[in-house]
This record gives structure tokens, sequence and C-alpha cells, in this order.
């Protein structure tokens, strides 16, 4: 069926995930969902030097908010926090370096982040497609580490912070790119058989939505939500995704585009009117399979993702503890 999956896939995504599709989607948006003051309210942003992460800081900033810059890259952190406070004049950025692909790194940064500060809004942007197998410093597969060990603990970690904040949300940047991938949890580190970059990476978006649709009913009192911001033009597609990048630049996304239902989810009350856990494609909810698609898990597979996250998570807790 995978053939089936990618072609359907890719046929929505020239419909709907392009400029031209978002152009049209916008046509219904309300400007005033997003005209908003967040002054005092407090953002984290991953992956925040540039793409989706550094367009979305930069809007919240416009609007008054606290943005924390989460990054790995320090001197492109750096430029990124400049731009960010010269174009919006908001002078209350602050960066981390942090490297989402290390847990034990994630740790000790959420653990001293709950010490020194206050969180309303968690953005999960950080992400990366390596094309090839490669281990991190604790013998993590990397896409895997990034993508979902790290998501997931950088927002376990957090949680307690968050469940004191009102109005508490969770933003995790998928890709529609999940719809052609059913749950995996026999081969979560990609080691069995010939590696395709493209497809451990739509795997491990899959698993993102599966974790944002588990911690909605875990955590009551936080609005999750996971979103797919189309095609756009950043720099991790034109690395990643060079031959895409070619045969599509000319109709892609910007940057801005991209970020704009990552900022309404943030910002906007109309998000949080909706249901807790949702997958969102321009502002709106849309479903996470395609029909006949035949990617829909059991429910033992999607408790089996959590527990062995929480595992792995616990191991590297213990380590970065000591």
């Amino acid at each position: 069926m995978s053939w089936y999956r990618n072609t359907v896939w890719f046929v929505k995504g020239l419909r709907e995930y392009t400029r031209g599709g978002y152009e049209s989607a916008s046509k219904h948006f309300n400007p005033a969902d997003v005209e908003v003051d967040v002054t005092g309210r407090s953002f984290l942003v991953t992956g925040a030097n540039s793409g989706i992460g550094k367009a979305t800081a930069k809007e919240i900033a416009r609007r008054g908010g606290t943005v924390h810059l989460v990054c790995r890259n320090k001197d492109r952190a750096e430029v990124a926090k400049e731009e960010i406070v010269t174009e919006t004049g908001n002078q209350n950025i602050f960066l981390h370096i942090v490297d989402i692909s290390n847990p034990k790194e994630i740790w000790k940064f959420a653990e001293k982040f709950q010490n020194e500060h206050k969180l309303n809004v968690l953005i999960n942007n950080a992400g990366c497609m390596v094309n090839t197998r490669e281990l991190t410093e604790d013998g993590l597969e990397k896409n895997f580490a990034t993508n979902t060990l790290g998501t997931y603990i950088m927002t376990t970690a957090l949680v307690p912070l968050l469940e004191k904040a009102a109005d508490a949300r969770v933003i995790t940047v998928s890709s529609g790119g999940m719809l052609v991938q059913k749950l995996n949890i026999s081969d979560l580190q990609s080691g069995n058989g010939p590696f395709d970059g493209t497809m451990v990476y739509a795997q491990n978006k899959r698993q993102q939505v599966v974790l944002t649709e588990q911690w909605a009913k875990a955590h009551r009192n936080i609005h999750f939500s996971v979103m797919h911001p189309g095609w756009a033009d950043t720099p991790a597609v034109r690395s990643a995704m060079p031959d895409f990048y070619e045969r599509m630049k000319n109709s892609l996304r910007t940057e801005a585009q991209g970020a704009d239902t990552v900022l309404w989810l943030a910002v906007s009350a109309e998000a949080t009117k909706l249901p807790s856990g949702l997958f969102f494609q321009d502002r709106q909810p849309v479903p996470t399979h395609l029909p006949l698609a035949y990617t829909h898990s059991p429910p033992e597979d999607e408790e089996k993702l959590m527990e062995v996250l929480e595992e792995f998570s616990q191991k590297f807790k213990s380590v970065s503890s000591r």
C-alpha cells in the first residue's frame, strides 16, 4: 500500500500544501484571531534560529510575548536573536543553547528552566532529516533522537511548569508526510533493512501525532496540538531535500506562511475552543489518516510507544543528574 499512500499524499500536497493552497485557505482566516497582545505570557520555541521556528518567534515577539529561543548552534542563534529584537523592538528575548538530539542536555536545561522561569506555551519545532543512518554520542539514531525522543523529553520535563500556568499550550510542528506512515514500534531506531531518511522522518512525524493524542488524554489542563506547516521554503528543506526543493521551489510557501498555524495555535483564543490533541493544517483540524491507507494503529501499539519513550527518558534523566 505504500505506493498508494505516497501517490495520494503527493497529489494532496500539490493541491493543499503549496503556496497556492495557503493563499486559498487564508481567504477564510479571521485576521483578528492573531491580532492579540500576549505581553506577560512566556513562550519557548525549539529550533528557533531559522525557518518556521524563527518566523514563529518573531511574530510572537511582535505581539509582546516573552520568547525563549532554544537552539543548537550558538552563533546562528545569536544572529537570530539580534534580528528578532531589532525588528520587533521586544527586549524580552532569551537564548538557550541546547542540542535536542542529546537527552541529557534537555533534562539539564529543563530542570534549570523550571527554577528560573514561567512558561505558558511550548512550541516543539526543532527537527532534522538525516538521510544516512547516523548515531548520536548516546548511540541513538539521530532522527529518532531529535524528532521523537527529544520532543518527548522536552515536553514531559516541562509539563509540571505548564501545569502551573494559565491557558497552557503545547504545539508540535509535524508534517503531512506522516500520512504515508503507520506507527511502527518494532524498529524505532531504523536499524532493520535499508535506510530511507525521508520515510524515517515521516515515521517520526507520525510518532509526534500519537504523542500529542496521548498527552491530551493524560494532561487535561494543557491544550495540546500538532500541525503541518505545508511545504515551505526553509533552510532545512533546501539542505535535506534538495531534489524536492528544485522541483517545487517556485510553489513553496514562505516561512511566515508555514508558521501561520503555529502562531494561531499559540496565541489565538479560537484555537483552544477546539478539543485538545488534534492535528491542524491552515488553522483547521484535519484527519490524521488518508482514506484506504490502512495507517491506523491498535491502542496497545500507541501505549507501547509511550512506555518505551518513558524508559529512555528516565534512563537519561538519571544520568544527567549525576
